[in-house]
């Protein structure tokens, strides 16, 4: 079968990236996904949240067009006069820093400023005017998003992006990827395990945690692997008056979420990044989250914990930011993969990039050409110093 373009992974960025293609550039995708039930996508599990507080231009410049994009996306997706509903709830991000991160916090800040983020860097005095609910015990200072900042349903932006892409013609197909071939000047081919074989003048490598193996058929080493998040619903009599997505000194996070909260934190260094999803750490939360809430919120002593859930994080070990542009070595094959959960905030705007560098050959809406394979090659790191 013969595509235009054939994109292997068939979540957010790879859905997102058909339907760009599709309604931008008037190009057909056949997208190969292994799961259509996505039970185990990162982008079905993930806790879709999208923030403006990085410490570098390009990711804040993401979330600003990905933001715009998911503001009207009821438009932009609606088919056969039905408009989807991601819930965006925007909420702000709360960063509270000790004295020990409190430079850092300034320096991000003075980014943020210069990028136009509405974003206030508050004393604790301050805080606790605005948050009265909060302890500020130990804290130097806070960055509280004040607009453009919050949280949405990511499945819903998924299927979205999924439905729009195959109302413009796109086709989705369920396929587990065993081969790919992108030899110079020639078609893109892949092998699947069925038997199957997909020809294209084009491929884009959007498997999630999954897309190193993919990578490393065409030549390039991606540092991207699954590194596995867990997620707690929590129940409290608390009522907390504005509260953001509030991120703990101690890299500790929670949020409202329907009539209760979701929290969660980096994982334990005893635990297994890959471990299987059903593999909830519950001792995470008894050992590591509920003391943190506890101390930090007043209300919070009487949470208890009423499910869970865990998603993967398609994690670059290089420097935790996303890779995306053209695969180094094969001038039909491009990559968007190891966003390191920032993926589902910056999938419209990474997805339209893609498509943009597919079917013009360069960038035309936003340069990312600082995410671009090459720096994993000769090994120049971008460094975001706000990752969660």
């Amino acid at each position: 079968m013969t595509a235009r373009v054939l994109i292997l992974g068939g979540g957010v960025i790879g859905a997102a990236t058909a339907y760009f293609l599709a309604a931008r550039h008037g190009l057909r995708a056949t997208v190969l996904e292994r799961d259509p039930t996505y039970r185990r996508a990162s982008s079905a599990l993930s806790a879709s949240s999208i923030r403006q507080q990085f410490s570098t231009a390009i990711n804040i410049r993401l979330s600003q067009a990905s933001l715009a994009f998911y503001r009207r996306i009821g438009d932009e997706l609606a088919v056969d006069g039905q408009k989807p509903d991601i819930a965006l709830t925007e909420r702000g991000y709360l960063f509270l820093a000790t004295a020990a991160g409190l430079e850092t916090l300034r320096a991000n800040h003075a980014v943020q400023r210069l990028c136009e983020v509405r974003v206030s860097l508050l004393e604790p005095t301050a805080l606790k005017a605005r948050l009265p609910w909060l302890n500020v015990e130990g804290v130097a200072a806070g960055s509280l998003g004040e607009g453009g900042e919050g949280w949405f349903d990511g499945y819903s932006v998924l299927r979205a992006f999924r439905r729009k892409a195959i109302a413009l013609g796109a086709t989705f197909e369920t396929a587990e990827v065993e081969r790919i071939e992108c030899a110079t000047g020639r078609a893109a081919r892949v092998l699947c395990s069925s038997g199957r074989r997909f020809v294209g003048d084009a491929l884009v490598i959007a498997a999630g945690a999954w897309s190193a193996p993919l990578a490393a058929q065409l030549g390039f080493a991606a540092p991207v692997a699954a590194r596995k998040r867990d997620v707690f619903v929590l129940a409290s009599p608390a009522a907390l008056a504005g509260c953001p997505l509030v991120i703990d000194p101690s890299g500790v996070w929670f949020r409202p979420e329907g009539r209760g909260f979701i929290a969660g934190s980096p994982p334990r260094g005893e635990d297994i990044d890959d471990a299987p999803l059903e593999a909830i750490d519950h001792g995470l939360f008894e050992d590591v989250i509920w003391p943190v809430l506890a101390h930090r919120v007043h209300g919070f002593d009487a949470l208890r914990v009423t499910g869970a859930w865990a998603g993967y994080y398609e994690y670059n070990a290089f420097d935790q930011n996303g890779i995306v542009g053209r695969v180094p070595g094969c001038d039909n094959a491009y990559i968007g993969c190891g966003f390191s959960g920032h993926g589902i905030q910056q999938a419209p705007a990474v997805a339209q990039a893609l498509a943009e560098l597919i079917a013009l050959g360069r960038y035309t809406t936003l340069d990312l050409a600082p995410l671009g394979p090459q720096r994993i090659i000769e090994r120049r790191p971008l460094l975001e110093r706000n990752v969660i």
